[in-house]
């Protein structure tokens, strides 16, 4: 499985310049404010359980699950999903306080902690079920994620194209 860091270093790409910036008017809110509602991400990134454990570790992200969504069949296991015929993504699935931790900022986690210039494989794992995708629950997030996803090939920030799906989330399978 693939190593990941707890926590990204280094973003991958100038997020101000990218537009990007961590910290502005849709970031934090101020102490004492009132919390929003609380919102919900998924993300594919190779294997799941290495991904689950660098977003374990993000303040306000709360109910880091692992499993299976993206596929065409009418249930997933990992028995099913690694014969890589279901078309499913091993993922990771959470809910996050928008105003501790912007959706922006989950994308540049996401982005830093594997490689999104390969397809189908993370590492040693090959298969549509180690494939990148970000599975997003509202247009807003799919906005942010297609935009995101072009500032990086625009910017060329990891030598080569980014190849994330982005796609809309369907049904989630826990895993086993």
């Amino acid at each position: 499985h693939l190593e990941v860091p707890v926590v990204a270093t280094e973003p991958a790409v100038d997020s101000e310049a990218a537009g990007l910036t961590v910290g502005s008017a849709e970031s934090p809110a101020e102490p004492g404010a009132q919390s929003s509602k609380k919102e919900t991400a998924t993300f594919a990134a190779g294997c799941f359980w290495c991904v689950e454990a660098v977003f374990e570790e993000l303040k306000s992200v709360e109910n880091v699950r692992s499993g299976y969504t993206g596929g065409s069949a009418e249930t997933a296991s990992y028995y099913v999903v690694s014969e890589g015929d279901t078309g499913h993504a091993e993922v990771i699935q959470f809910d996050f306080d928008p105003s501790v931790i912007t959706y922006k900022e989950l994308l540049e986690i996401f982005w830093t902690t594997h490689d999104p210039t390969t397809m189908n494989r993370q590492g040693y794992d090959t298969g549509t079920q180690y494939r990148s995708a970000v599975f997003y629950h509202s247009d807003e997030q799919r906005d942010l994620a297609t935009a995101y996803k072009k500032r990086l090939n625009d910017e060329k920030a990891f030598g080569s194209p980014v190849v994330t799906e982005i796609a809309p989330f369907d049904k989630f399978y826990s895993a086993e």
